[in-house]
């Protein structure tokens, strides 16, 4: 036999295969130092792609902002209109309820008018009268009802109804109501019922 088939352990061992491609492929850090580097102008062109993104965002983000902002405003100015406009309603049914209810009685506060005004030794008959004109009177100005003032005051047609003229006497102008038939009385600016006079000619 030759000497080397006598001495294998003095034959050179083979290299395992993974070792071997370890060897020529090199290391993951090895080889991320061979990688071309970004040129600084590319560099610059990514930042300057990134910063034009961003502010296209912050402009989107403000637009949306200030349509919310819009819409809100919006929103507020409706319910503030729906509220005045629901309080408005509200008291118009509220003094065409009263108002209604005012005309009912006005014949019966005429009749004790008149009551007060006529002659009478009864003194407590008549007292008793002026008592609940007070209170009427009273619970007329709780409601806001007002009497409409006529006499002597130039004639209206809004607020006064003439069912009469007589000449004028002397120093009273032509128009001025110099007689009140029938007390009128108004609600607001609501007229419950108009006077009823007699003006100058």
């Amino acid at each position: 036999m030759s000497e080397e088939m006598k001495n294998p352990a003095q034959q050179p061992e083979e290299q395992p295969a993974e070792e071997t491609k370890a060897a020529e492929t090199g290391t993951p850090e090895e080889n991320a130092g061979q990688e071309p580097k970004k040129h600084g102008k590319e560099k610059k062109k990514d930042l300057a792609a990134e910063l034009e993104a961003a502010k296209a965002a912050a402009a989107a983000a403000e637009a949306a902002l200030s349509a919310a902002k819009d819409q809100l405003l919006r929103t507020a100015a409706e319910y503030e209109n729906f509220r005045k406009r629901s309080a408005r309603e509200q008291d118009a049914a509220f003094n065409n309820g009263v108002g209604f209810a005012v005309s009912q009685i006005l014949a019966i506060l005429d009749t004790l008018d008149m009551a007060a005004n006529a002659p009478t030794t009864d003194e407590n008959y008549k007292k008793g009268v002026m008592m609940t004109l007070d209170k009427a009177a009273a619970a007329f100005k709780v409601l806001k009802v007002e009497e409409i003032p006529a006499l002597g005051l130039p004639f209206d047609p809004e607020v006064h109804s003439a069912v009469m003229q007589q000449p004028a006497a002397e120093g009273q102008e032509s128009g001025t109501v110099v007689q009140v038939f029938q007390k009128g009385y108004k609600l607001g600016d609501k007229v419950v019922r108009h006077a009823t006079v007699v003006v100058a000619e």
